[in-house]
């Protein structure tokens, strides 16, 4: 069964929440993350990203970081101020960007269920990352961030939900990006009953995004169960923030590739390589329109790249189009055989458009840059199923749930 409880949330005011709410950790720098905040002593991003109170170019992982954190969820709890419900609630959360809406529910998954498999996972994480997300929570006692949860699509839940969404909202505001975000409180006895149905009716969820928020939940909960004499498993420290979503109503957009160097190739070498491997012609543009195909903009130009080879004949992680690009062109001609450790690679959020890809490479810091098809939602779930992991940074979701809207203390 795949549990998703309702808890004692803890919202800023209808007055606040608007200032309140941030764009996740993982997807800004300090310096953006600073800008983002200006002005704004409400912003998540005090809490989430504390180094922009303290001195520039601080080390992210020193003591202070973590204690401001602290010392910013505190006062953002007295001042703002964040108010713990008195009951157990499950809460609806909608999404629109660009005409489109998705619609998930905010309640607390189990993190024995994330270590048996229950809640199912298809990327590896960083210690490093793991342990930084560890001790953040550990110092505020909570759970401020979402993991982003997806199921297979569920008529009963659907309809359970769309009835509760004729209510009235408790929070509805566009933030400065254009996404509209709009939250409802649901009654204890419907909480209960929705819960029920995916009790019922989910048999697993897959992690769409917030792996190592997931995995720090888990390690969370082992370092604090030892110190509980009384240990029950029922405690809060047990159950960590998600908000699960429909995978029919999500959308995935491609997570791009720029490379720094050509490996000692000039692109006359690098365009020779290619055609071993791929049908190469001429691109108008950098959007890539099928799966199996990439385009990639080299020396002012884009090119569409076709592999020569049967990818129907290819395993469920090998037909990934980032590892078609991986296995066939990053590794045997650039060098590149580890993404996760190389530091001629970067990714770039398919959100930011190709001509972020373009204005890399005519920097002069990148040589080579790949637009990607975007990886399904049926592939995420196919690949998790198969307990199988996919290449780093296969998937980039839009719209991001954003921070500080309901939090999960322990």
């Amino acid at each position: 069964m795949a549990e998703l409880l309702p808890f004692h949330g803890v919202l800023p005011t209808v007055e606040r929440v608007a200032q309140v709410a941030a764009v996740p950790y993982d997807v800004v720098n300090s310096r953006e993350a600073a800008e983002l905040a200006a002005g704004n002593p409400y912003s998540f991003l005090h809490v989430s990203r504390p180094e922009i109170d303290l001195e520039p170019g601080i080390d992210l992982h020193d003591e202070r970081v973590y204690h401001q954190a602290a010392a910013a969820f505190r006062k953002l709890c007295e001042e703002a101020p964040l108010v713990m419900d008195q009951g157990r609630h499950l809460y609806l959360y909608q999404l629109e960007m660009n005409g489109r809406t998705q619609t998930g529910v905010f309640g607390v998954a189990s993190a024995a269920e994330y270590r048996s498999g229950v809640i199912r996972k298809h990327e590896k994480t960083r210690q490093d990352k793991e342990d930084d997300r560890t001790r953040h929570v550990m110092e505020l006692r909570s759970h401020t961030g979402p993991a982003f949860f997806t199921y297979r699509d569920n008529a009963s839940i659907d309809a359970l939900i769309a009835k509760e969404l004729q209510k009235k909202p408790l929070f509805n505001f566009v933030a400065p990006d254009g996404i509209r975000h709009t939250l409802w409180r649901l009654d204890e006895r419907v909480s209960e009953e929705l819960s029920e149905l995916f009790r019922r009716e989910v048999p697993v969820f897959y992690i769409a995004d917030g792996h190592h928020r997931s995995a720090a939940a888990a390690r969370t909960a082992a370092e604090c169960a030892p110190k509980n004499p009384d240990h029950t498993g029922k405690e809060e420290y047990n159950y960590f923030l998600a908000a699960a979503f429909p995978a029919g109503q999500l959308a995935i957009l491609p997570y791009n590739r720029i490379v720094k160097s050509l490996n000692g190739m000039t692109p006359a070498d690098f365009l020779m390589h290619m055609n071993e491997k791929f049908f190469i012609s001429p691109a108008k543009d950098g959007e890539a329109t099928r799966p199996g195909e990439f385009k990639f903009y080299l020396a002012h130009a884009w090119y569409l790249a076709r592999p020569k080879f049967d990818i129907s004949r290819l395993g469920v992680i090998e037909r990934l189009d980032v590892s078609i690009l991986q296995d066939n062109v990053l590794a045997p001609f650039l060098g590149i055989d580890d993404p996760r450790t190389s530091d001629r690679i970067d990714f770039v959020g398919g959100i930011r458009g190709t001509g972020e890809l373009v204005k890399r490479v005519d920097s002069g810091e990148y040589a080579v840059a790949f637009s990607m098809y975007p990886t399904t939602v049926e592939q995420l779930m196919d690949i998790a199923d198969a307990g199988a992991i996919m290449p780093p940074k296969s998937t980039w979701f839009e719209p991001k749930l954003r921070d500080g809207l309901v939090c999960h203390n322990f």
